[in-house]
C-alpha cells in the first residue's frame, strides 16, 4: 500500500530545483501499486503528475493534485534474432544508465542518446533526440496505465504520433495516461549515425572504419559535458526552446539578413535553425534576471542558480521569447513540459 504525503516540497524532485509543493504525493517503486495510487486521485478527484527524473518539466506553481514519483525499476529481452533485441524497460530506470548498461551488453542504437537526464518513462514524451539520433527510431512499444479508467494499454511507434521534441503525449493525449514501460529494439550490430557536424569534428582523429558505438558515446559524452551544466550544480532542464523549423524562403531571408546563422536541412522544403545561435546572436547568453540567468556557455540553457520559483523562469524565457520574435520574426518554443 503507497504512503501519500500532503504538502510536499518538490524541489529535489525536479531538476530545475524549483520549491514547489504537492498538494498529495507518492513514490512507487513497485508498479503494481500505480492502480492503487490513481484510485486514490479518483476518489478524491484530484488531477494527477507522473514525474521520473523531472528533467523536463517547469513547475509554474504549487501542484494542486498528486504528485506520483515513478521509481520502479527492471530491464527484460522480451525477443532477440540474430540482428536485433527488444528490450523492456521499466519506467523509472535512468535513461544513461540504461545507456551504459546498453553498451555493456553490445545492444547498439542509444549511444548517439548518452548523459541525457531523466527517466525511461519519460522519453517517448519528448521523444527524446540529440545529434542526430531520435528515440523513435529504436522504439518498439509502450505500455501505459489511463488515469481515468485505470486500464492497462500498450501504444506502438504510430499510435504514440512522434514529431520532433513531440509526441502524442505532449498533446492529445498530455495527463491521460501514466508510461510504465518501454520497449526498444536495438541492434545486434553497429550502425554507426555520424551525420551531426559536432560529432563527427570530435571523433575526426579516428578512421571511421576503426570506430566502435563505445567511442560515439564517449564523443557525445565529452561534448556533452563541455556544454552542458549538470543539473546537480547548477539546477536546469537542458534545452529549453526548440530549434525552429522553418520554410526554405524565410531561411533565405534570415541567412542574407544574418550572416553565419546555424542551420541544419530538414528536407527540400524545410530548414532548422539553431534557438542557441538566435538567442546568443540577441544577446541574451550570461543573461542574469534575479534567481535565474541563460547560461554563460551554452544560451539555449536557462538556469536556476538561485533556486528561484518556476514562474520567475517561465518570465525569462518569455522576454527572450519576444525578443527572438522581435529581431529574427520567429516565435520560439519551450521544450520542457509545463505545469500546473
Amino acid at each position: 500500500m503507497p504512503d501519500f504525503l500532503t504538502d510536499v516540497n518538490l524541489e529535489g524532485y525536479n531538476t530545475l530545483a524549483v520549491p514547489a509543493r504537492a498538494r498529495y504525493f507518492t513514490s512507487l517503486d513497485d508498479e503494481r501499486e500505480l492502480a492503487t495510487a490513481v484510485a486514490f486521485a479518483r476518489e478524491k478527484g484530484l488531477p494527477v503528475l507522473a514525474l521520473g527524473g523531472g528533467s523536463n518539466i517547469v513547475l509554474r506553481g504549487d501542484y494542486p493534485g498528486l504528485v506520483i514519483h515513478l521509481n520502479w525499476r527492471g530491464r527484460e529481452v522480451v525477443n532477440e534474432t540474430r540482428e536485433h533485441v527488444w528490450l523492456k524497460v521499466a519506467a523509472g530506470e535512468n535513461w544513461h544508465q540504461l545507456v551504459e548498461y546498453c553498451l555493456q551488453q553490445e545492444y547498439w542504437g542509444l549511444e548517439n542518446l548518452s548523459l541525457i537526464p531523466g527517466s525511461v518513462g519519460a522519453a517517448p514524451i519528448q521523444n527524446i533526440g540529440a545529434y542526430g539520433v531520435e528515440l523513435k527510431e529504436v522504439f518498439a512499444e509502450l505500455e501505459a496505465m489511463e488515469i481515468q479508467s485505470g486500464q492497462r494499454v500498450r501504444f506502438n511507434r504510430d499510435q504514440c504520433g512522434f514529431g520532433y521534441r513531440d509526441s502524442a503525449f505532449k498533446n492529445g493525449l498530455r495527463d491521460r495516461y501514466i508510461i510504465t514501460s518501454v520497449t526498444l529494439k536495438l541492434n545486434r550490430l553497429p550502425h554507426l549515425k555520424l551525420s551531426y557536424p559536432a560529432l563527427r569534428e570530435a571523433l575526426a582523429d579516428k578512421p571511421i572504419a576503426d570506430l566502435t558505438p563505445v567511442d560515439v558515446s564517449r564523443a557525445v559524452c565529452s561534448i556533452r559535458q563541455a556544454k552542458l551544466p549538470d543539473p546537480k550544480e547548477i539546477p536546469n532542464v537542458g534545452s529549453f526552446f526548440k530549434n525552429p523549423v522553418v520554410d526554405v524562403k524565410t531561411f533565405l531571408r534570415l541567412q542574407l539578413d544574418h550572416p553565419g546563422l546555424i542551420s541544419y536541412p530538414v528536407d527540400a522544403l524545410q530548414v532548422k535553425l539553431a534557438a542557441g545561435w538566435l538567442i546568443e546572436r540577441a544577446g541574451w547568453k550570461g543573461f542574469v534576471q534575479g534567481n535565474v540567468a541563460v547560461h554563460d556557455q551554452q544560451a539555449l540553457v536557462l538556469i536556476n542558480p538561485g533556486r528561484g520559483y518556476g514562474h520567475e523562469v517561465l518570465r525569462l524565457a518569455q522576454r527572450i521569447q519576444d525578443s527572438i520574435a522581435s529581431e529574427f520574426g520567429i516565435r520560439l518554443e519551450a521544450e520542457p513540459r509545463i505545469y500546473p
